[in-house]
């Protein structure tokens, strides 16, 4: 018999619900992801609510991303702590997925096993379950090779809330490592401008930052500067209090390589993703202890980067010689497709 494994390709009729679906299913998703909850068999998974005790927190999230495979991850590792991340900064800790998957016919078979493999990795690095899903084939063309959709179910303490309502003036701004990795590192994989390097991804888990950070005192606010990077969550805090938010540029940790990139092709790495870091507010006189507490646990690249300050609802940049930058609000995709 004929199995998705055999299979060179991924044809329309993986995705016709028929016996190659069924075996698509079972034999790369079912045998990768499976767990004592995903029952790809049924329409709705039960979910043992005795385990949840605490504020139920939701998200959603898309991902695409060309390459599908760069390196430090892929689109399945990705997905996943993509998804992780997101309830980690707002204080939870991720319990439950689901995942949808839309597969571009003709995309090679064990590229799709490798990335659903990653993402099996990445479930048990950080501790969560896929239960539910479901598989779409587009048509040769209509899609980007491989995109994920997720839904992340996690638990918060009662007590914890964390948000953009919650920043006031003098709030100090914290950062957990360097930024612009991710896209530069992807910027690197595509090949296309002549350039090359070494430059690894910083996609991972933040879930060992955040509990870091929520066991602190004076936490107000976290957020993973993914798409739109430190500058666009920058925006957000700005826009949300109605005050200034003031960098030190001196302060924001940047890797050389991701410096170098950036010189050469006109990027600012500050507009750039990371994927694995964390911005941080902290009532004032907080944000040093938190940087502290982030270099006991190994975080040597935590910085207090800013503050909240001002009357005006923008985001300044202090250049090293004294200077001043306006960061104006990103209006164009610098780097399409990198989460």
């Amino acid at each position: 018999m004929t199995t998705p494994l055999q299979d060179r390709h991924v044809s329309l009729a993986h995705g016709n619900g028929g016996r190659l679906m069924r075996e698509l299913i079972e034999h790369v998703f079912q045998r990768h992801l499976g767990n004592d909850v995903l029952d790809t068999a049924a329409d709705a998974s039960c979910l043992p609510a005795t385990e949840l005790s605490g504020d139920w927190m939701v998200t959603t999230d898309g991902f695409t991303v060309d390459p599908l495979e760069f390196p430090g991850g892929d689109i399945g590792s990705l997905c996943i702590h993509g998804t992780v991340n997101d309830l980690a900064v707002s204080g939870a800790t991720p319990v439950y997925l689901t995942l949808n998957a839309f597969i571009e016919e003709g995309v090679p078979m064990d590229l799709l096993i490798r990335v659903v493999a990653s993402m099996a990795c990445a479930c048990q690095e950080c501790d969560v379950r896929i239960v539910a899903g479901d598989t779409k084939v587009l048509r040769r063309g209509q899609g980007g090779g491989i995109y994920f959709a997720t839904t992340g179910i996690g638990i918060r303490p009662p007590g914890l809330n964390l948000g953009l309502d919650s920043l006031r003036e003098g709030d100090e701004l914290v950062v957990s490592g360097a930024v612009g990795d991710h896209g530069t590192a992807v910027l690197l994989a595509r090949e296309q401008f002549g350039l090359s390097g070494d430059l690894i991804s910083d996609a991972a888990s933040v879930l060992p930052i955040t509990r870091i950070l929520c066991g602190l005192p004076g936490l107000k606010f976290m957020r993973d500067p993914t798409r739109g990077g430190l500058a666009t969550v920058s925006h957000d805090i700005a826009k949300a209090t109605g005050h200034t938010v003031r960098l030190q540029e001196a302060m924001i940790p940047v890797r050389d390589p991701v410096r170098s990139v950036c010189e050469i092709l006109g990027y600012d790495p500050l507009y750039l993703a990371s994927e694995g870091q964390v911005l941080a507010a902290f009532a004032p006189g907080e944000g040093s202890k938190a940087v502290q507490a982030l270099h006991a646990a190994g975080y040597m690249e935590a910085a207090q980067i800013g503050r909240v300050e001002g009357e005006k609802a923008l985001v300044v940049l202090e250049t090293p010689i004294g200077g001043e930058r306006v960061l104006n609000e990103l209006e164009n995709d610098p780097l399409p497709r990198i989460c």
